[in-house]
């Protein structure tokens, strides 16, 4: 049997004693790009966070599944090691740790095998110049001193260097100037292929001007209100989201 790669089923998610999602319904097959749009408030980051099993967020009912096996209560770097990988909206800054080292710690939990440093290390340049970004990053501190745009394009050459079967992207494209966002659809370009998925959270339209996506949510109020395809994200560009409200 063909399960789907994600599937959430009827997912409600309380955080801060603060009921947020109210019946999540999602299904993501291989090969797929997808796309929860919604004003700010409205469930996005929480249905990321929730996926990967977060502490912070507290699942009241419902079921996660990832490629048929139920991963609702699993830990969260369990659920990392099956093959689920989220960027996050501001990136972690790390004094003392290279982003080459990072990452190579990084490829090295998930994937429980050992890294070959110069094939590595040739493999980590080749992705930073298809990004556009400075060779000399490799050794400096994870995103310490680096603008907003170098910490999003660190977070999809992550995303690259460890080569997952679902990215969750949560608002990768926040705060990003053109030519900043055409190099991050260009890195999902480079990543996405028939065996992976992708799944982008954000809150307006920009990053869908240069990639194409399979399907559109519209999550207002802790419910996906609106399923479609890229069409949709044009009207909400056009009309914004009151119509959903």
């Amino acid at each position: 049997m063909n399960h789907p790669l994600l599937q959430i089923q009827n997912l409600y998610v309380k955080a801060e004693n603060k009921e947020i999602l109210k019946g999540i319904n999602l299904q993501i097959q291989k090969g797929e790009i997808h796309v929860i749009m919604g004003p700010n408030g409205s469930g996005k980051t929480t249905t990321a966070n929730a996926i990967l099993n977060n502490p912070a967020y507290t699942k009241q009912k419902g079921n996660i599944f990832f490629e048929g096996k139920e991963i609702t209560n699993q830990k969260t770097d369990e659920i990392a090691r099956r093959g689920i990988f989220m960027s996050f909206q501001a990136p972690e800054e790390i004094p003392g740790i290279s982003v080459t080292n990072f990452l190579k710690y990084a490829k090295n939990k998930v994937t429980e095998k050992p890294v070959k440093v110069f094939e590595f290390r040739d493999e980590l340049k080749k992705y930073m110049e298809e990004l556009n970004m400075n060779s000399k990053n490799m050794e400096r501190s994870l995103n310490v001193g680096f603008s907003g745009g170098e910490k999003k394009k660190n977070e999809i050459l992550q995303m690259l260097v460890l080569n997952p079967k679902l990215a969750i992207l949560d608002e990768t494209d926040s705060g990003l100037d053109v030519d900043a966002i055409k190099t991050v659809s260009k890195g999902i370009e480079m990543f996405k292929n028939d065996q992976n998925a992708v799944l982008i959270i954000t809150h307006n339209t920009k990053i869908l001007h240069s990639l194409k996506v399979d399907y559109v949510h519209v999550l207002v109020n802790g419910q996906i209100v609106k399923t479609g395809s890229q069409e949709l994200a044009r009207e909400i560009e056009e009309n914004g989201y009151q119509k959903y409200k």
